[in-house]
């Protein structure tokens, strides 16, 4: 399954979850859901499509990740940066409301 639907978020942007209330970032992007039908059937309860954008976001003040459909986001307003213990695997700093990522080498 392909999806035909350009993502509304990139990695790096700080982002609010509209049904969880919290702030985190984006620190990747699936073009559709990647997620088991199990996860799925347990975890979406808001039943998002699956066929648009997922994001995988680090929750501000928290140490865990989640895995959010794009219908649930919208630009994060405050100018904040984020804390959580991975920022810095991630990202090199934060600047103009955003997070920039680290230069990966081989």
């Amino acid at each position: 399954m392909t999806s035909q639907f350009e993502a509304s978020f990139r990695v790096g942007q700080v982002v609010h979850h509209l049904l969880f209330d919290y702030r985190g970032v984006i620190v990747d992007v699936d073009p559709i859901f990647q997620g088991s039908d199990q996860w799925y059937d347990t975890m979406a309860k808001s039943r998002p499509p699956r066929d648009r954008p997922w994001y995988h976001v680090l929750v501000h003040n928290a140490v865990h990740q989640t895995y959010v459909a794009e219908q649930n986001l919208e630009p994060d307003e405050t100018g904040e940066p984020i804390s959580h213990p991975l920022i810095e695997d991630y990202f090199d700093r934060f600047e103009e409301d955003a997070y920039h990522p680290r230069q990966r080498t081989n």
